[in-house]
């Protein structure tokens, strides 16, 4: 369970900390003069919406994992690390055909406030973190208190680190490339998942 905690761990921080998780808000709050508890409450919102479609998904995964456990033997030595390594490799690939795994549309800012929070609180609910959820798989087999706390683990990190930097943001302590960053953050997350994979086959 170590490397799985780890490995959620980091790429819970990784969410939180891509742009494109919070920057849509960050760009229309300041085009349409927000305050910064304004920007920081629909942060927290869509941020909140985003984490619990990818947790919901998360626990069916779990579940699943717990069922595969009992019933396959080899499923926690073999299967769920390969599962990581796969879907790694997969983000690495698309890293390198430069295809971002996530996008978001950013709303008109013409549009009226509270239609541009709907928007945005929708489109984060619709578009999971799919990068995490073969932790919730693998947590599976460990048990449900495992898949539990991997959910508790990633909704506070990743809601509460994607507040954290759009506030930094605003106040312009904060000033990163993004671009960049978000580009590096496929091939980060793939090695992770990778890396994670073949530590749970060794210690499995």
């Amino acid at each position: 369970m170590y490397s799985i905690f780890i490995g959620s761990l980091l790429l819970s921080l990784l969410h939180a900390v891509i742009p494109n998780h919070w920057l849509p808000v960050l760009a229309i709050g300041k085009k349409d003069n927000w305050t910064l508890q304004e920007v920081t409450k629909v942060t927290f919102i869509s941020g909140l919406a985003h984490a619990l479609s990818t947790v919901v998904i998360g626990i069916v995964l779990g579940l699943l994992g717990l069922q595969l456990a009992n019933k396959i033997e080899y499923f926690t030595h073999f299967i769920a690390p390969a599962v990581l390594v796969l879907l790694g490799a997969f983000f690495i690939y698309q890293h390198h055909r430069h295809k971002h795994f996530h996008l978001h549309k950013t709303p008109e800012a013409a549009l009226p406030k509270n239609k541009i929070i709907l928007a945005l609180v929708v489109a984060m609910f619709l578009s999971p973190c799919m990068e995490i959820e073969a932790y919730f798989l693998l947590a599976g087999a460990h048990g449900l208190l495992a898949v539990l706390s991997i959910a508790a683990l990633y909704l506070t990190i990743s809601v509460s680190g994607m507040v954290l930097w759009v506030r930094l943001a605003y106040k312009g302590i904060l000033k990163l490339n993004w671009h960049t960053l978000e580009h590096k953050s496929g091939i980060i997350t793939g090695w992770t998942l990778v890396i994670t994979g073949i530590i749970s086959f060794f210690i499995s």
